[in-house]
């Protein structure tokens, strides 16, 4: 699975996900791109998971259109995270496309895009 790192992802969690094709944006020179634009460009490149710490995503961005899964960390501490890696790894492992998925409790909350209005 092809998986693109926002700005704020952890690197260190790249070596999490060894059979996954993982890029940060920064890699790909898309580091001055906003949300809407990043997404987009990521899924016309072919990206399917995008990973990012920006807990407030979900209602800047309208995302019900989207094919690209979208996994929220609520913290850019590689140690918490570390803590939790199980659990995040398994959401990204499960998460369908157009699926967003975001918390501690990650395996339970993988929403599809079309109920996500359903939380806010």
């Amino acid at each position: 699975m092809r998986i693109l790192f926002d700005q704020g992802t952890p690197v260190p969690l790249r070596k999490a996900l060894p059979e996954h094709q993982v890029e940060t944006a920064f890699e790909r020179g898309w580091s001055t791109l906003r949300n809407g634009d990043l997404i987009r460009q990521a899924e016309l490149e072919g990206f399917e998971v995008f990973i990012t710490t920006d807990s407030n995503l979900r209602y800047q961005q309208n995302l019900s259109q989207r094919s690209i899964a979208i996994v929220v960390l609520l913290s850019t501490s590689w140690p918490k995270i570390q803590k939790k890696l199980p659990a995040v790894v398994e959401a990204i492992r499960l998460i369908p496309p157009g699926g967003y998925s975001e918390g501690s409790e990650m395996v339970q909350k993988v929403y599809s895009i079309q109920n996500l209005s359903r939380l806010t």
